[in-house]
């Protein structure tokens, strides 16, 4: 069966998220750029898959020795870092042109999500949605908390014999047996 198509391609200005989630900041000061986007691409994964987006983390080939390169994590979630000398800008502004004569567009929203306020009118200005970063990050949140309480919910509490899991009319009849008491 062929997989849906996702209901958005989101890109994300990786180094404008990183500098501006405290969390990811922290990292980054503390242990360096690595570290940070480790973090962003986890924090991500689970958010597209939740989302159902195609989303592509762009990262400025200056803070890499190597060139341009794609990394797919998972089928929701890539990692871009552009050429050297490209910044993500100008990659997202390429895209965003590019994507303005896809017939995906048809079927298929495009976000860019960032806080650089001429990038955002950039996009905006090819026909992209436009996400401040900080917004992401809340979005990001919320959807843990969401996955976390439910995966709270449809955990059944553990206990030590199998008899607890059975329902109450069976666990009657169990007990029924077990004092030799058969039913007719």
């Amino acid at each position: 069966m062929p997989q849906p198509s996702p209901q958005a391609l989101l890109l994300v200005d990786g180094y404008n998220v990183v500098g501006l989630w405290a969390d990811l900041r922290q990292v980054r000061d503390r242990a360096g750029l690595e570290p940070a986007r480790r973090h962003l691409i986890e924090a991500l994964t689970g958010y597209s898959a939740f989302q159902g987006f195609d989303t592509q983390i762009v990262f400025d080939s200056q803070y890499r020795e190597t060139g341009s390169n794609r990394e797919v994590v998972t089928p929701n979630l890539s990692v871009r870092y552009t050429d050297f000398g490209q910044t993500a800008d100008t990659y997202i502004e390429k895209a965003c042109a590019d994507f303005r004569y896809d017939m995906r567009k048809f079927q298929q929203r495009l976000i860019v999500a960032t806080s650089d306020r001429a990038q955002q009118l950039t996009v905006v200005g090819y026909g992209a949605e436009w996400m401040s970063a900080e917004r992401l990050g809340l979005e990001v949140a919320s959807i843990d908390r969401q996955v976390q309480r439910q995966q709270k919910k449809s955990k059944k509490p553990s206990t030590r014999f199998l008899a607890h899991a059975l329902d109450p009319a069976a666990q009657q009849r169990l007990a029924k047996l077990r004092f030799g008491k058969h039913q007719p």
